[in-house]
């Protein structure tokens, strides 16, 4: 594969080594292309100045100003005693605002002669206070007249919009900018990876002409065309190599797993008290439909908490225990691998009593594998594994360790995408005498789009109704700092509710114990610090549980659940809660995932704005599972007009998951979400945002589809090979590779 030597050349030959270092260290800028594709943040205006009335504190900023005045002082100080030190007061003016800049010392000489009064130019700097006054120390600057300074600095100031660049303390953007121009003209080099009938079906300029104007651009036309063209780049590259995956899973062979007509499943269906719903029928059918095949499965499931997603999964799992196979459910935690056995237990009754005395006739074993099992409990477990004894395995990672065998793997049910690595899931699909089948569930609704742009080599299936006899969740926001009289009243309700022969949880976002680090704590939190709330470490199970029980809920049963428990205490206390002996739990976000106690109906959650959108809405579907309405308090500090508050007021106003995870990601920015989903590798993504461009992700699938569908080896188009090659770099190969 000849790859675009222009493009290729090291940063290092083109730029001399000490730049060439900081771009690699700081921006990840490598080659040439790396360079080109280091595209401008925004654009001045000549004459549309930064406002320096909207200076974000502690930032590292580029602004475009004049010099309204500049004053040499000198003083005394310990290292010039005798009045000698110099300090250069310089004031700059957008029109907006002010900024005062400030030099010391040898520093002072050039910028004295150069920052006249009306001397426009550049400058970059972290912006701090002083005196109550903003002012950037030792600004970086660049002069705007570019008359003296030979032919270039004429050309490059001469456009009428200034790209301002990511840039960093280490190297400022205008730097940025002059070593782009030096590498500009290799644009020319740079080989399309769109199919030309594609670019010119879509009225997209070529690579060469985008990358000119996005680095050179002339009018703000000539932005929106790159841009346009970058965004297509972007979202097709990426759908290729998810539509090559999809291609190429096609081809491996699996076992089809159909179940008998009067089997287990048949059986567990007939002693179900209740109907399942069209959503979960449907679903259903799209999930045996795929497991009839003879190539794997590979579907996503996702539901709203509660919509019985658990239910859909079990019957497909006993489908493919009917076929003779082996169906394995992975959970995240070890709460929630005993919940999982529990319950399955529980709704397969006399089902899952295989081998025993009293079994059905077409029962199973269903055997649970936790890392904290006794040795001898293991060795049974391993060996019901290996025999086949067992057709339903539930458990967390450790059913991925070399010594676990199976008898004839043919499904694997992931809960929770989010918390298991591609590698795990790799390494228990490597368990099967041939791939088995895959199904994902996840609990926290992921947008169209960004289910296309992450999990885009996995079919998708939606259970967006609830199962009848779920009850309504009311959410209240209770500003603790605002109105302390709402916090009494939120204990209050919590007695009430316990008075009704209810239950109820509080969450924290910290244990409390002594390995529980404050400053780690807060660290860790989701959200950003604002206001005075974040001064103080996030509150702890271990401290609120014992105020709470001397105080607002004395005589109440209060007891606690968090992840450094003993894995014995931990389930003891669960099934205390569970039988409805403890009044309140109170717990960290273990309770998060898949706690099904129906008599639970009220959640206060303290500090709420330290958990994401998603967290809550998870810890919210832990209440009203049973027939009694439910009832979720999130408590907080910030103040009325913070983001945080926004935030909790959205999670308040619906129950649609679909809906919070947009407003999730229009919060957050995407890259975080798609560098998690990519185990950690560095966005790719530029310039497409994934929930605006929803339009252009859908069609660049469907266009992906086709062309691999026309040629997988894409031996037609070597410039999109050369892209796809580019952005799979080895992490990523790797990551797509094991999905």
């Amino acid at each position: 594969m000849d790859l675009v030597p222009a493009l290729q050349e090291p940063l290092k030959k083109v730029l001399g080594p000490a730049t060439a270092k900081v771009m690699a260290e700081h921006l990840g800028l490598h080659t040439v292309g790396d360079l080109l594709h280091h595209y401008p943040r925004r654009y001045e205006e000549r004459g549309q100045l930064t406002h320096l009335a909207d200076l974000p504190m502690d930032e590292h900023v580029t602004v475009v100003a004049q010099v309204a005045d500049a004053r040499l002082h000198t003083f005394a100080s310990s290292k010039a005693p005798r009045g000698k030190g110099q300090r250069l007061e310089v004031t700059i003016t957008d029109g907006s605002g002010r900024l005062q800049l400030v030099f010391f010392g040898n520093g002072v000489h050039k910028p004295h002669k150069e920052l006249l009064p009306g001397t426009r130019a550049m400058f970059a700097g972290k912006v701090s206070v002083f005196n109550r006054r903003l002012q950037l120390a030792h600004p970086a600057y660049e002069l705007l007249h570019g008359d003296t300074e030979g032919e270039e600095t004429v050309e490059s100031w001469a456009g009428a919009l200034i790209p301002l660049y990511p840039a960093t303390a280490k190297l400022e953007s205008w730097k940025l900018a002059k070593a782009i121009q030096t590498v500009l003209p290799s644009a020319q080099e740079a080989v399309d990876p769109l199919p030309e009938s594609l670019r010119e079906g879509r009225g997209l300029v070529s690579l060469p002409e985008a990358l000119l104007k996005i680095h050179r651009p002339h009018t703000k036309a000539d932005i929106e065309d790159a841009r346009a063209r970058l965004k297509w780049d972007e979202a097709f590259v990426l759908q290729i190599a998810l539509a090559r995956r999809r291609h190429a899973e096609s081809q491996l062979p699996a076992v089809p797993r159909k179940p008998g007509p009067d089997g287990l499943l048949t059986a567990f269906d007939d002693r179900l008290p209740f109907t399942l719903t069209d959503g979960q029928q449907k679903v259903s059918r799209e999930i045996f439909d795929d497991l009839a095949t003879d190539h794997p499965m590979h579907r996503l499931l996702q539901g709203e908490v509660g919509s019985g997603k658990t239910l859909v999964a079990l019957r497909a799992m006993l489908a493919v225990v009917d076929s003779g196979g082996q169906a394995v459910m992975l959970a995240p935690t070890e709460v929630l691998a005993q919940q999982h056995h529990r319950s399955v237990v529980e709704m397969m009754g006399e089902l899952a009593e295989g081998g025993m005395l009293g079994g059905a006739e077409h029962a199973t074993k269903v055997v649970l594998l936790t890392g904290s099992m006794g040795a001898a409990a293991r060795r049974h477990a391993l060996l019901d594994l290996a025999t086949g004894e067992a057709g339903i395995v539930i458990g967390t990672h450790a059913l991925i360790e070399d010594k676990v065998q199976f008898h004839d793997l043919g499904l694997v049910v992931v809960d929770e995408q989010h918390r298991f690595g591609v590698e795990q899931r790799d390494a228990l699909r490597g368990k099967g005498k041939q791939p088995p089948h895959l199904l994902v569930m996840t609990a926290t609704p992921i947008p169209r789009t960004v289910a296309m742009t992450v999990f885009g080599d996995l079919e998708t299936s939606v259970l967006d109704q609830l199962p009848a006899g779920r009850s309504p969740i009311a959410s209240h926001v209770v500003p603790a700092a605002d109105k302390p009289h709402f916090l009494a009243r939120a204990w209050e309700r919590v007695r009430e509710e316990v008075s009704n022969g209810h239950q109820a949880y509080v969450v924290c976002p910290r244990i409390g114990d002594e390995d529980d680090d404050p400053k780690k704590g807060a660290k860790q939190s989701k959200q950003p610090p604002e206001g005075d709330a974040d001064k103080r470490p996030p509150l702890a199970v271990l401290d609120v549980a014992e105020q709470l029980a001397k105080g607002p809920l004395q005589g109440l049963k209060v007891e606690v659940l968090h992840g450094r428990m003993q894995p014995d205490d931990k389930d003891a206390v669960m099934r205390r809660f569970a039988a409805g002996e403890t009044d309140v739990l109170v717990a960290t976000t273990v309770i998060e995932v898949g706690v099904n106690v129906p008599n639970a109906t009220a959640m206060v959650i303290m500090d709420a704005d330290r958990f994401g959108v998603s967290q809550l809405h998870q810890l919210r579907g832990r209440v009203g599972r049973g027939s009694a309405p439910g009832l979720c308090l999130l408590v907080s500090e910030m103040p009325e007009a913070s983001a945080a508050r926004q935030r909790l007021n959205a999670v308040a106003s619906t129950r649609d998951g679909f809906e919070l995870s947009r407003i999730d990601l229009e919060q957050r920015r995407e890259g975080d979400v798609l560098g998690q989903a990519q185990s950690g590798a560095r966005t790719s993504l530029r310039v497409l945002a994934v929930i605006e461009d929803e339009e252009v992700i859908a069609e660049a699938r469907q266009e992906a589809a086709a062309v691999v569908a026309a040629d997988p080896e894409l031996t037609g188009l070597p410039g999109l090979r050369t892209a796809l090659e580019a952005l799979l770099d080895e992490e990523r190969e790797q990551y797509l590779e094991k999905g």
